[in-house]
């Protein structure tokens, strides 16, 4: 039987391959391979489709949560909050950046982070807060904003899985700044690493350009301790041929999720919860099977051809490198077990769908 695959590139690769065969001959003809107008105008094209005035590609979505945490001011001596359900990288860029990581629960139903919990962590030691964007919809930022109402504490958000999406009609990094991952599986992906910074402040974006660059933005000018992260002209080739089908495939993912939630109706799994005013993008369709039962599942899913995977499996605090941080956040730890994630692309079909629900099924009454 035919492999359903967690995410299909190559179908993805499709629908682009004409127009990304005909830009890597234009790149290679006039070897812009580090910036360029390819990387400009995928730049502009990103921006305008984020809403905001200024992009900032880097070399991958790691970086730009360090770079973008660096340009508010974190550093030795500050700390920044974020929540413990989350892929590493998180915890990752502030630790690179010489910041304290400082963990917080998860809300119990979108597994976002827990707003009163990171409001209530806060300390004059803390110079961000950096809510993760999971799965394809948007953390309440508005409300972490209101409680930080006359504190000199930034928002920077991880927008890794969230590229379209939007809360209250608006878009990551809006009101400040964000990051986002162009990994290959993201909704919009690379053919490699890629990354980018999204902000409405001309100060912020210069500062990450600037970071990103060795510290300048003149060769053999270095004003800043920076480091080399540079989006290439290759990459921006395949975003800009991506970017232009990115809203309609989200519209596909949005079809296919409510589809899932017709077919898990009655299946004694949790289904997602898509919070009041946010406009969802399903990066995953992350479904919870209680009772001790998913890793049975998963692996009877994945021998029978269906691409389930787990996003994630452990909390920040039970990884070896941030074990030391210690703590106890039930809702992640409860979450961690139990989660998993089933296919979804802009491609996948609705018999592909019911198969996998179907394997799911007979896989949970066994």
């Amino acid at each position: 039987m035919t492999r359903i695959p967690l995410v299909d590139l190559a179908a993805a690769h499709a629908e682009v391959a004409e127009e990304v065969e005909t830009g890597f001959k234009r790149i290679i003809a006039e070897t812009a391979f580090i910036g360029g107008a390819e990387v400009a105008a995928f730049e502009q094209e990103y921006a305008a489709f984020s809403g905001l005035p200024h992009c900032i590609g880097v070399a991958n979505g790691t970086d730009a949560l360090e770079l973008a945490l660096r340009a508010v001011g974190v550093g030795p001596g500050t700390e920044v909050i974020l929540p413990a359900n989350t892929f590493i990288a998180t915890a990752e860029a502030v630790a690179r950046a010489g910041a304290r990581v400082v963990l917080v629960d998860c809300d119990p139903a979108t597994y976002l982070i827990d707003v009163e919990a990171a409001l209530a962590a806060v300390t004059p030691a803390t110079r961000a807060i950096a809510p993760v964007h999971l799965y394809g919809q948007l953390a309440p930022v508005e409300q972490l904003r209101a409680g930080l109402a006359g504190r000199d504490v930034a928002i920077v958000e991880d927008a890794a899985q969230s590229q379209g999406a939007t809360r209250h009609g608006v878009a990551a990094g809006a009101d400040g700044i964000a990051a986002t991952s162009f990994y290959p599986g993201k909704n919009l992906g690379a053919y490699g690493d890629a990354g980018a910074v999204v902000t409405a402040s001309e100060e912020l974006a210069t500062t990450v350009r600037t970071l990103g660059s060795h510290g300048g933005l003149k060769k053999y000018t270095h004003d800043l301790i920076g480091v080399n992260s540079r989006l290439d002209g290759l990459q921006a080739v395949v975003l800009r041929a991506k970017l232009t089908r990115l809203a309609g495939w989200n519209d596909r993912r949005r079809a296919a999720a409510a589809r899932y939630d017709e077919l898990l109706a009655g299946l004694d799994v949790v289904r997602p919860v898509t919070l009041d005013g946010n406009e969802h993008v399903w990066h995953i369709y992350c479904i919870r099977v209680p009772g001790g039962r998913r890793d049975a599942v998963v692996a009877e899913l994945n021998a029978a051809g269906v691409g389930a995977a787990i996003h994630y499996p452990v909390p920040v605090h039970r990884t070896g490198a941030f074990e030391h941080l210690g703590g106890s956040f039930p809702n992640a730890e409860s979450a961690a077990p139990e989660i998993m994630s089933l296919p979804i692309y802009p491609q996948i079909t609705p018999d592909q769908q019911t198969r996998v629900v179907e394997t799911l099924t007979a896989a949970i009454a066994g």
